[in-house]
């Protein structure tokens, strides 16, 4: 295997890998074992038919799409490791050559990390946060906290907007039941926007029991296209009506939440929220500071590197989707959106991801910041404890590749300490 780099225009690069036709010609012969059983000739047992034979009978390219999609991971992964670039990208592969005795030669369009010119870094302007506890802000926690800690009660008297309803629907467009339209049992609380527009007001004054004729029509852009713009008639009856008690702020709800007096409970509230101001004022400062030097910096991102980094977040997405008991497919359904208007959303953020990454480690080779031996060993004991193991077990676990992405998190760090300590409060 040979392989050729051609540098290209904003960071990327084609390699050209061009493999000898005998290593071509050993994954042919495995596509043939692959496919001996799928395919007949006259006068043979399936399985049983020489690979000349079939070659002969279905022509000599007949294995050779198998055969390259045999090869072309384990070549491009060699000329990965031998081309000596940084590559940041899925490769864009391209066949150019597959032909019996001849070298099997394709190309892997690639994205290469691109440099960084930094600006200014080290005494960056940043907006003053408050960090100080105001009424509104105890006000707010106090609301939220009643609300928590509200009852639903079942109530006999028409439906009012606020009240969590029981009800039954079935609808149609045109006389015609559509997928998702009947539900049984469903809970709604009216006024939450959970339906289309118009469903839940005229739910408000029915009572119990009483047979609703609910008509709505659905938006223009409603995710199921079928149903865009149609008009639509819900069958309701509705079972239970029950309605939010919000408890007082009185020395009994504080008793409930392990204090003795409102005073006690509201001097741990505003405590809280200190330390969460605090902490979210600590976090704010990082990303302006961050944002501020990467405004002030110069580098040119490949489209294909911010594609990989959408789909990494994908991934990342639907992992945690998955610990939920939950797929992506499914997740696509219940909010109408695609993979493609999924990746059209995370597409600003997956740039932002990566300008950071950039500009930080920029940071840190200009300031030669590294991590220590002490400081790796912390983050080791770290995610030792998180996965209750020992510290030499998670080493044991670690390949070369994860302690070196390891120690550049520690000297990203150390990078984001150093920009915003150094940063200007204005």
């Amino acid at each position: 295997m040979s392989v050729n780099v051609e540098k290209l225009e904003h960071n990327m690069a084609k390699l050209t890998i061009e493999v000898a036709y005998d290593d071509f010609d050993k994954a042919v012969e495995k596509a043939y074992q692959k496919n001996k059983n799928k395919l007949s000739v006259p006068g043979f047992r399936k399985g049983k038919v020489p690979r000349a034979m079939m070659e002969k009978m279905y022509g000599n390219e007949v294995f050779f799409q198998d055969a390259a999609n045999i090869i072309i991971p384990e070549e491009y992964s060699k000329a990965y490791d031998e081309c000596g670039e940084n590559i940041v990208s899925t490769p864009e592969i391209e066949v150019t050559q597959i032909e019996a005795g001849k070298p099997f030669i394709f190309t892997a369009t690639v994205a290469l990390k691109p440099g960084v010119e930094l600006g200014k870094y080290k005494g960056v302007q940043i907006d003053k946060i408050e960090t100080a506890v105001t009424d509104e802000d105890m006000d707010k926690a106090i609301k939220e906290a009643l609300e928590e800690n509200s009852r639903q009660i079942a109530v006999d008297r028409p439906v009012k907007d606020g009240d969590l309803v029981v009800l039954d629907f079935d609808g149609s467009v045109d006389g015609v039941p559509f997928d998702g339209g009947k539900s049984e049992n469903y809970n709604l609380t009216i006024g939450s926007g959970a339906f289309i527009p118009g469903f839940e007001d005229q739910l408000i004054g029915k009572n119990k029991e009483e047979d609703i004729d609910v008509n709505v029509t659905f938006p223009e852009d409603y995710h199921a296209k079928e149903l865009a713009g149609k008009a639509a008639l819900f069958k309701c009856k509705i079972h239970e009506i029950k309605e939010k008690q919000v408890p007082e702020l009185n020395d009994e709800f504080a008793d409930d939440q392990g204090f003795d007096t409102v005073d006690e409970y509201k001097e741990d509230l505003k405590k809280n929220i200190a330390e969460k101001k605090e902490k979210d004022a600590k976090t704010a400062k990082e990303d302006a500071a961050i944002n501020a030097v990467i405004a002030d910096a110069k580098m040119d991102i490949p489209q294909a590197m911010i594609d990989t980094e959408a789909e990494q977040m994908m991934r990342e997405f639907a992992q945690n989707l998955q610990m939920q008991g939950l797929s992506l497919e499914q997740y696509f359904t219940f909010t109408g959106m695609t993979k493609e208007s999924f990746k059209e959303q995370t597409t600003p953020r997956a740039e932002e991801r990566i300008k950071s990454r950039l500009v930080l480690e920029a940071v840190a080779d200009a300031e030669n910041i590294q991590a220590t031996d002490e400081e790796f060993e912390n983050e080791i004991s770290d995610m030792a404890k998180n996965y209750n193991m020992e510290a030499e077990q998670v080493k044991n676990f670690l390949r070369e590749e994860d302690s070196d992405n390891l120690k550049l998190d520690i000297r990203i760090k150390k990078a984001i300490e150093l920009i915003t300590d150094n940063a200007v409060e204005k």
